[in-house]
């Protein structure tokens, strides 16, 4: 039966796995469309017909193949992995991989059976009025715009109040483009200003600027309730009421207002949006009523009280600056204001909130910075042209009554005499004066003790709502502990309930101080902190040049954010420097903390953008560095097969790397190429391991048709640039004599290419073996799990086991899903060696490799307290002289070896014993009588390379008996060694069979206890004594 069968007359097709119709998980019909259990629309190509004029599986592009939600009672489609379009679909019964997928869950594997459940309920959204610019127009505006803005115009001059205000907008105008940018590059989520600062610049400055913001929020909350209940007090008592007194009645008011503000917030979003709009419409009332004021004719009461309507001299009298006491500067007049023009983040931190916070927070942000920056030149220009700086407020100072001829002043042009309380410095009115001046030209008062009370309730709703918003995104990240309580919503909206209570509660004990004078100033530099990341999160985003950063936003430029970051933090010392310090210690300490605890999160930030683009620059600058033997570095391919399967060589090895040179663990997947195969050898759980185990360690794995191949791809394409392993490190084959011929022939194989190649060659080999993947096994995919028959029979990923396998064709048992759960096995090289001695036999001159890695060994803490001594090979005679000569060069190279030990006997014959086991392990590859004729024809050569002749142990004798000697030196001296470092032999090519070399590596570091290192550079110079 065909596979595909094509339908000449509708051009449709079908291919459907052979076997019953439980075991087909995917097929295709005539419809075009994609089935795969059950579900239609899991995989669909549907209309690409009409898309591409062809019948295909691929897909035109759709929202729903990007998009990590899902939209209930419809199943969403994905598009075809690259398996499915590319690879022959075979009767395996296991489903196509799909690349989309949300929740971990693979999109289309749906049941047929799953209930119909009720669509959730819509949550309440807000547009960019209502939700953005309303909001941060109520934040914005508060207590110093009605009491405070006229006294600054009267210290600072119309002219320098406007430069003052201009500036202040100019530094959250540049936050607010920067916000701008950071909001519409990607969708943004709830948690306001921590979401756009930690997904920009990442966890660590993220989540300590969102804990302190929310804290900053919560405490904002007693600030403006506290301005309340102050001017409920001062109302209070000049009608003459008084609950207990003046403190306690703060206390009372503030307690039973935040209360309110409470119930309003636990209510839901709607209610207190409707809130925020009376506040709102209370404050444009207020402002009507002032700028009427200011029109309407003077009475004598107002103007006795300095106010005369507008007046071109008393323009030109305020214009210019009136410094009086010893706050009259220009910096005191901008600490003071500054703060008035913050709150422009009130917006985006309810950004879950909102209908669409990619076209809300810019167009509300930007906009409530234009009309409240208006608002307050306007009142700024217009209470400088009625008001003049001084006046009595007693109506008996008329010129008509006085009579005085030597009035002083801009109200005696006006017939007022001011002139016995300006020159005593007695006058209680005038806008230096007197702090009410607004509700003193406003055509009805009581509206401006409205807006006052409109202004200070909403800011207090405002920092109420943004506290749990905020903190409720940081809590669900996980990024401190203890915190993941209060992440917790409650209905429709998510709405944080247990963030609420929090932020009540701070609010109350705040409140209950009363006197808030010295916490203001650093809930100020908090907002500011907030500002400075996130116009340096524009900045650091744009200079990356991440192809990531992608904004809608085009308006804004990556050098004004910076401006607007270092001017931001200027403002800091500027209004408070020690609150400044403060602020900043508190940042750097949470920063330090998520830098120790490394969050597993990752969220695509500038910061790993950076990261790439100074890897990548540094990388290409090696390029025109010439290579100095005084920089040389033992850069390492650790032949080590999936790095947990090898724990002691990957140990090893990363203790002389580690902070020093590249570690690069290789893993060659043997196999045809598969989609099982590239998984396996791409598994992230080998670098999870790895990251996990604390080793600095790259990974690289390859797929490849045999091993020595595979091998051959990593020696020749792993590194970058200069970066590149120079040194080959592998586990020694112990099963050498078990497995078939043909892997003994690819290990030394691969030996001989790395030689070939210029590599230095290292054979680490351990009593107790180095392959512990017989302890994995409880840790292995069972769907790997298949003989060498069946992975050739099915034609997927061939697995050999263990007992077949040489060092580094573990092609992979371990499971991605299950990477966490695999133990980390300890091993000896993770303890301390204590007093005990590594002994390096240098008995050929490779470079100087064999004495530079025991020096790497002993600059580590857990090798540091172990003795180096340095055997030699040499004769009875001149055993002095080649003592002094060996101290003498190892003087030089400054290594600090200063035990030398002379070996007179290594030339001598060794032990029969020793002869007779060696012959031994060579037995089953030497010729026979019948294979002879076949070595004279050269075909057994080509055939079976691994094969030893007569003539091949006589050419090679005196180098056998020579490591049979040597290992007989090493029983005799390094028994008790920590470690042993010996000159590892060279075969010549062609000329020494696999079979003999591998024999002489066995019984050169057969029988020890300690860890024997086989070393051999590549005959190049790693040691120096010069100094250029």
């Amino acid at each position: 039966m065909d596979a595909a069968a094509l339908s000449a007359r509708s051009g449709k097709y079908t291919v459907s796995p052979v076997g019953s119709e439980k075991e087909s998980k995917f097929h295709f019909d005539g419809g075009d469309k994609y089935y795969y259990n059950g579900d239609v629309n899991s995989v669909a190509s549907t209309r690409s017909e009409a898309f591409s004029g062809y019948n295909t599986l691929d897909t035109p592009p759709n929202y729903q193949f990007y998009s990590n939600t899902e939209v209930h009672g419809r199943s969403r489609k994905a598009r075809p992995s690259l398996f499915q379009l590319h690879s022959i679909l075979q009767e395996d019964g296991l489903a196509p991989p799909l690349y989309e997928e949300a929740n971990g869950i693979p999109h289309g594997d749906s049941s047929e059976d799953e209930e119909e459940t009720e669509p959730p309920v819509e949550p309440t959204r807000f547009g960019w009025v209502q939700g953005v610019m309303v909001r941060c127009m109520l934040n914005i505006w508060g207590v110093i715009l009605y009491l405070r803005l006229p006294w600054i115009t009267a210290q600072a001059g119309i002219g320098l109040t406007w430069i003052i205000i201009l500036l202040s907008s100019c530094i959250t105008g540049i936050t607010g483009l920067s916000t701008s940018a950071i909001a519409t590059n990607g969708k943004v989520k709830g948690g306001g200003t921590y979401f756009l600062i930690s997904r920009s610049l990442g966890p660590e400055l993220g989540g300590s600027i969102g804990l302190i913001f929310a804290f900053a929020n919560a405490v904002a909350v007693a600030m403006h309730t506290v301005g309340f209940a102050e001017t409920v007090q001062v109302l209070m008592q000049e009608n003459g009421a008084m609950m207990v007194d003046r403190l306690n009645d703060i206390r009372i008011i503030g307690v039973i207002t935040v209360t309110c503000l409470l119930a309003i917030s636990l209510a839901g979003m709607e209610w207190e949006s409707k809130a925020q709009v009376l506040f709102f419409l209370v404050i444009m009332v207020s402002f009507a009523s002032y700028i009427v004021g200011t029109i309407i004719p003077a009475t004598p009461q107002k103007q006795s009280k300095g106010f005369f309507s507008y007046k071109a001299d008393i323009f030109a009298a305020n214009f210019v600056p009136g410094w009086r006491g010893a706050e009259g500067s220009f910096f005191s007049m901008f600490s003071i204001f500054f703060p008035s023009a913050t709150g422009i983040l009130a917006g985006a931190n309810i950004s879950g909130d909102l209908k669409d916070p990619a076209v809300a927070i810019p167009r509300g942000t930007l906009l409530a910075i234009f009309w409240t920056t208006m608002s307050y030149l306007i009142i700024c220009v217009t209470i400088g042209s009625c008001v003049v700086r001084d006046a009595s407020g007693n109506l008996n100072d008329s010129l008509a009554i006085s009579n005085s001829t030597s009035c002083v002043g801009l109200a005696c042009r006006y017939d007022w005499d001011f002139s016995e309380c300006i020159n005593n410095r007695t006058c209680t009115y005038g806008i230096i004066n007197y702090y009410q001046s607004m509700s003193m030209v406003s055509a009805f008062g009581p509206l401006i003790t409205a807006g006052i009370f409109g202004a200070t309730l909403s800011s207090a709703l405002a920092c109420l709502v943004s506290a749990p918003k905020v903190f409720q995104c940081l809590c669900k990240d996980n990024l401190y502990p203890g915190i993941g309580f209060f992440g917790k919503g409650y209905g429709k909206n998510d709405e944080p309930i247990r963030g609420y209570l929090l932020a009540y509660i701070i609010a109350v004990c705040f409140i209950l101080i009363a006197e808030l004078n010295t916490i203001a100033p650093i809930i100020s530099n908090f907002f500011l902190c907030s500002y400075a990341l996130i116009n340096f999160s524009c900045f650091h985003a744009s200079v990356t040049n991440s192809p990531g950063w992608r904004p809608s936003f085009r308006y804004y430029s990556k050098w004004t954010s910076l401006v607007g970051a270092i001017v931001s933090v200027v403002i800091m010392f500027l209004l408070t420097w020690w609150a400044a310090l403060i602020a900043i210690g508190i940042i750097l300490f949470l920063l330090a903390y998520v830098l120790y605890k490394k969050p597993n999160v990752n969220w695509g930030s500038s910061v790993q953008a950076s990261s790439y683009n100074m890897a990548l620059s540094h990388s290409v600058g090696l390029n025109h560095i010439e290579d100095h033997i005084k920089n040389y570095r033992p850069q390492c391919l650790v032949l080590s097969g999936p790095p947990s399967s090898r724990p002691a060589m990957v140990d090893f090895v990363s203790t002389f790397t580690k902070n020093l040179s590249l570690m690069m663990c290789g893993n060659v997947v043997t196999g045809g190429p598969s989609t099982a195969a590239t998984e396996a050898a791409c598994s992230s759980s080998h670098v999870t391991w790895l990251n996990k185990r604390q080793v600095k360690s790259f990974y690289r794995g390859v797929v490849a048709d045999d091993l020595r191949s595979g091998v051959q791809m990593l020696l020749q394409a792993t590194g970058l640039g200069r970066i590149k392993p120079n040194v080959l490190v592998l586990g020694f084959k112990k099963n050498w004599r078990k497995d078939r011929p043909c892997c003994l022939e690819n290990y030394i194989g691969i030996i001989h290419d790395a030689f070939d190649l210029q590599f230095g060659v290292c054979i680490l080999r351990m009593k107790e073996g180095l392959d512990m993947s017989s302890t994995m096994q409880t840790h292995v995919n069972p769907g790997f799990e298949m003989s060498i028959e069946q992975g050739h029979s099915n034609g997927g990923l061939s697995m050999v086991p263990v007992s077949q396998l040489t060092f580094c064709a573990i092609s992979v048992t371990v499971d991605t899903d299950i990477s966490d759960t695999i133990p980390q096995l300890r091993t000896v090289f993770q303890s301390r060696q204590g007093k005990k001695t590594i002994d390096v036999y240098w008995l050929s001159d490779d470079g100087g490799l064999t004495l530079l890695l025991p020096y790497l060994l002993t600059r580590k803490k857990r090798w540091g307290r172990c003795k180096v001594r340095v055997f030699v090979g040499g004769d009875i005679q001149q055993m002095d002289e080649q003592k002094k000569e060996m101290l003498a060069l190892l003087n030089k190279f400054r290594l600090g070896f200063h035990e030398v030990q002379v070996l007179t006997d290594i030339n001598e014959k060794p032990r029969p014993e020793h002869v007779k086991r060696f012959e031994e392990l060579l037995a089953p590859y030497k010729l026979s009588a019948k294979h002879k004729d076949e070595q004279s024809d050269g075909l057994l050569s080509e055939s079976c390379p691994w094969t030893v002749s007569d003539e091949d142990l006589e050419r090679n004798k005196a180098k056998s008996l020579r490591q049979i000697r040597l290992n007989e030196i090493l029983l005799d001296y390094s028994r008790d060694a920590a470690l042993i470092i010996t000159t590892m032999p060279v075969g010549r090519r062609g000329a020494c069979p696999s079979a003999l070399y591998m024999a002489w590596l066995d019984i050169l570091s057969c029988d020890l206890r300690p860890p024997v290192l086989l070393v051999r550079g590549n005959q190049e110079n790693v040691l120096t004594f010069y100094c250029q």
